[in-house]
């Protein structure tokens, strides 16, 4: 799948601001502004929020030929009304059962999260 087909095929990400921004075989990457719809009770980005931002920067890594199959998500600093999220997600490990890493940040560079996530290939990615 295209960059393009990645952004309109996810219509949970489409809805909620998540566009991917970047994609080849190395590395990719997927950016929101967070929006009073992002917000949880405490007044932050709601976790499942960062985690859908890196969840889609994880399918542009394997050209939406990987599912997920299991995740864990480590929350290490809060968002804010207005704040810029960029994850960015590589493969540590490849084959059937790959294994990748997606670090979140702010636009000066604070991480935000760190997700790792282990995928089932259902097709070869495209070199």
């Amino acid at each position: 799948m295209t960059q393009e087909e990645l952004n309109e095929g996810d219509v949970f990400a489409r809805m909620n601001g998540i566009r991917l921004t970047a994609m080849n075989r190395l590395w990719a990457a997927a950016e929101m502004v967070v929006t009073e719809s992002h917000l949880n009770g405490a007044g932050v980005c709601q976790g499942g929020a960062i985690f859908t931002l890196a969840d889609l920067s994880q399918a542009g890594l394997t050209q939406g030929k990987a599912l997920t199959i299991g995740s864990s998500i480590e929350f290490l600093h809060a968002c804010k009304l207005g704040d810029h999220l960029r994850a960015v997600s590589k493969m540590d490990s490849d084959g059937k059962l790959p294994s990748v890493r997606t670090e979140v940040s702010l636009a000066d560079g604070t991480l935000v999260a760190v997700v790792t996530g282990r995928l089932y290939r259902k097709e070869p990615i495209v070199k």
